[in-house]
């Protein structure tokens, strides 16, 4: 059996991809050899030569993931900040512009002790999950609605919690309830949601179209059906110098802050961009007594 460069088997994959339409080739052939490897991506270098049943295998994943099944799917994990989550059929993937919402979610636990912290919509768990690991004094809550999405979340905080990470509270609920953590009004800290907030309608990746439930993609006409529940469910929460933040569509720079200004209690509205410059996500804070 004559093994084969692993070089050459990489640049068949990245053409594959390619051809097929995918955004990043090179990235998503070598992702899935490392996948197929069991090792780092910067580690493929140290691996010449591969078996042909490797090539085989590895043909095969990039055949499904040239027919657009998220690579996310096919390695079975995804990151956000230093946590791995388990991912697949029926929840959202997290994405990588989500980074900069938790970098700014953490900043505003700087100096908080024992800080509370709320995940609306949280999906697989991940901003949640990613918090928790940040910050292991903090209390941290996440809800879901969906079954499916919520049966994610469990197995990922089970992980974490078995990697020695807090353990975090999950519930089953919706963020449209009024009477969602009422338990938790004036106390706390941070809330953070990544909700469905693509308009209805809008085209989408068939990665997301094809595989990310559709309910958690789409926010209605306008995008900001869940959104507006959002801002007067953090408004609620949150405590007298406590801070919100909430990732939106690219076409909601003005709306998503204009929904936040309208709250009397909440101040320092500001939108951010992500990496590419388009805007992505607001932040709030609830207004201390004079």
């Amino acid at each position: 059996m004559t093994r084969q460069p692993l070089r050459l088997a990489i640049l068949e994959a990245e053409r594959t991809l390619a051809a097929a339409g995918v955004a990043s080739p090179r990235t998503d052939a070598e992702l899935l050899a490392a996948h197929l490897l069991g090792v780092e991506r910067t580690k493929l270098m140290m691996v010449p030569l591969v078996d042909p049943p490797v090539v085989e295998a590895l043909h095969d994943l990039v055949s499904r993931r040239a027919a657009r099944v998220p690579l996310q799917h096919l390695t079975g994990h995804a990151s956000l900040g230093a946590v791995t989550l388990s991912v697949g059929p029926g929840v959202f993937v997290p994405r990588p512009e989500t980074e900069l919402l938790l970098a700014w979610g953490e900043s505003v636990l700087d100096g908080v002790e024992r800080p509370v912290v709320v995940d609306l919509c949280t999906g697989s768990g991940a901003l949640a999950l990613a918090l928790a690991h940040a910050r292991p004094d903090a209390e941290v809550h996440a809800v879901e609605k969906d079954p499916t999405a919520l049966s994610w979340a469990r197995r990922n905080a089970d992980q974490r919690a078995q990697a020695g990470d807090t353990p975090i509270r999950l519930y089953s609920g919706d963020v449209t309830d009024p009477r969602l953590f009422m338990e938790l009004e004036g106390l706390v800290d941070l809330v953070v949601c990544n909700p469905p907030y693509v308009p209805d309608g809008t085209p989408v990746p068939p990665e997301v179209g094809d595989h990310d439930p559709h309910e958690a993609v789409f926010g209605g006409r306008d995008g900001l059906d869940v959104v507006r529940h959002v801002v007067g469910c953090a408004a609620r929460l949150l405590r007298p110098g406590g801070g919100v933040a909430i990732e939106h569509d690219d076409t909601h720079g003005g709306s998503v802050p204009a929904l936040l200004r309208a709250r009397r209690v909440l101040t320092d509205v500001e939108d951010h961009t992500d990496l590419a410059g388009r805007p992505r996500f607001a932040t709030a804070r609830r207004t201390r007594p004079e």
